[in-house]
């Protein structure tokens, strides 16, 4: 409800045939429309993320309302009231029609807002500021400010020198914490929409930039400046934001990650002028950006690392920085969950022993993530590469198939390699074979509930194709007729 409505005796839950007796005019059927409460949260979501200019700290609340942590940001526009102004002309430019106070607790700020009409609270004056007010300013149930009216407690003032005790035995413990809050005796953190970033730095322009060109030098300084407060602190960004505010509150959030902790101004301009060539259209600047931020959501601690004086056989610390540097591109560009990395998993069934995930992700919370799918692509972790390289075990082909595909085989003996299979409906006599490497699966992994055995062999055929096949139970207790199928081929 707006004030003029308020000036005219409306309030909020009134029912429409009381409004439309009090002011006939309101039956016309263009003054009066049906609420959309989901309308209305896009509205508030798009108005928080244009507010996001003003602090990073915002907090809805629903279903009108926003919560804006302004510590140490007003001085950056003029003081409180100047910004409180600057917000308001703003919102009226877009046809919005918004109250604001401004105080040191979110409680005293909220009451002010909607019943009181100061803009600007000293903190010395906010017991006068909410004593006037009445008792719907606490945020309480409709039900306990009744229950206070019977009592001829009506206003804010009325309670605030009552004893603690008999007001939380009466009316609850939520009457008593949110007089507290309001005039700072209790602390009333506000729980942000967006997460906070680690490090933050911005530009504000008094003529609007709309040339990809000075977007992306913009990005350059803001990131060398977040590279300075990174490499004071040892720490490295995985995560990294540019926000573009254009002229007409239009908001765009960019993001990228990177593989590795990664602090080079460089290097981050790079993949933002990559991950802008595969957005293109998508991000209009229309008549320009006033003001552009650069954040890094999630960081990673970053030590400087020695790079060694003999060859050692592995990468170089600057080789290796190279190739997470082409893998963050690649996620620019085409994304980051289609750049995979092959992480060993702690089982010995084949198709599990191998998950892919995004390059990109913590090898922390790769490392304990179990495999669902297993896409085979060139490892790119030192401690697989590794396992391969020193592993005493049976050599594993370089290629497994998605599903094992089923296979007619013959064996000299029940329990012995196959010696002659038909796959895809060609024949292949077997010349040698290696085996059996019994692999007992898991009964968890099996959805019919028979987790069977299986015995591996790695055969190659006359015609020279090597194969790795398994037979599937074991003859006399597990199954009957065990049944064979083809996993993988060697290269």
């Amino acid at each position: 409800m707006n004030d003029a409505a308020q000036r005219l005796g409306l309030r909020l839950g009134m029912p429409l045939a009381d409004a439309r007796a009090m002011y006939p005019a309101l039956a016309h059927p263009g003054l009066v429309a049906a609420g959309d409460e989901t309308a209305d949260r896009r509205l508030l979501d798009a108005v928080a993320d244009w507010c996001d200019r003003y602090t990073p700290l915002i907090g809805l609340d629903a279903p009108d309302g926003l919560m804006l942590d302004i510590t140490g940001c007003a001085h950056l526009f003029g003081g409180e009231t100047a910004m409180g102004r600057d917000l308001l002309a703003r919102l009226a430019r877009e046809g919005l029609h918004a109250r604001a106070a401004v105080a040191d607790t979110a409680g005293c700020a909220w009451a002010v807002a909607h019943y009181g009409d100061a803009s600007l609270v000293p903190p010395q004056r906010m017991r006068a500021a909410l004593a006037p007010l009445p008792a719907a300013a606490l945020r309480l149930a409709p039900e306990t400010v009744e229950a206070l009216a019977e009592l001829g407690l009506r206003q804010v003032g009325d309670l605030i020198d009552l004893p603690r005790a008999p007001l939380a035995a009466r009316f609850g413990e939520i009457l008593v914490r949110r007089l507290d809050q309001a005039l700072g005796r209790l602390d009333e953190p506000i729980t942000p929409r967006l997460p906070l970033p680690s490090y933050v730095a911005e530009q504000r322009f008094a003529d609007p930039i709309g040339l990809e060109r000075d977007v992306l030098g913009t990005i350059a300084r803001l990131a060398a400046q977040l590279s300075a407060a990174m490499e004071r602190r040892q720490d490295g960004a995985r995560l990294l934001q540019a926000v573009l505010f254009r002229t007409d509150n239009k908001v765009y959030r960019i993001e990228v990650g990177t593989g590795a902790p990664l602090r080079e101004a460089s290097r981050i301009v790079r993949l933002f002028a990559d991950r802008l060539a595969a957005i293109g259209e998508a991000c209009d600047p229309g008549f320009g950006f006033d003001m552009v931020r650069l954040a890094a959501l999630v960081t990673e601690r970053s030590e400087p690392v020695q790079a060694a004086l003999a060859h050692t056989g592995r990468a170089a610390p600057g080789e290796d920085a190279e190739l997470w540097h082409l893998i963050d591109r690649l996620g620019a560009r085409f994304g980051p969950r289609r750049v995979t990395r092959l992480v060993p998993q702690d089982t010995h069934i084949p198709e599990f022993a191998v998950a892919a995930l995004p390059a990109a992700a913590r090898r922390t919370n790769a490392q304990q993530q179990s495999a669902s799918s297993v896409l085979f692509s060139p490892v790119l972790e030192d401690e697989a590469q590794d396992r391969t390289r020193d592993s005493i075990g049976p050599a594993r082909p370089i290629r497994l198939f998605e599903r094992p595909e089923p296979v007619e085989a013959i064996a000299e003996v029940p329990d012995g390699p196959p010696a002659r299979f038909r796959w895809r409906r060609v024949l292949h006599v077997v010349a040698i074979a290696e085996g059996p490497e019994r692999i007992a699966m898991e009964w968890w992994r099996d959805e019919t509930g028979q987790a069977l055995t299986r015995d591996y062999f790695r055969v190659e055929s006359s015609d020279g194709l090597r194969a790795w096949l398994y037979r599937e139970g074991l003859f006399g207790r597990e199954t009957p007729q065990p049944r064979w199928f083809l996993h993988g081929l060697f290269g």
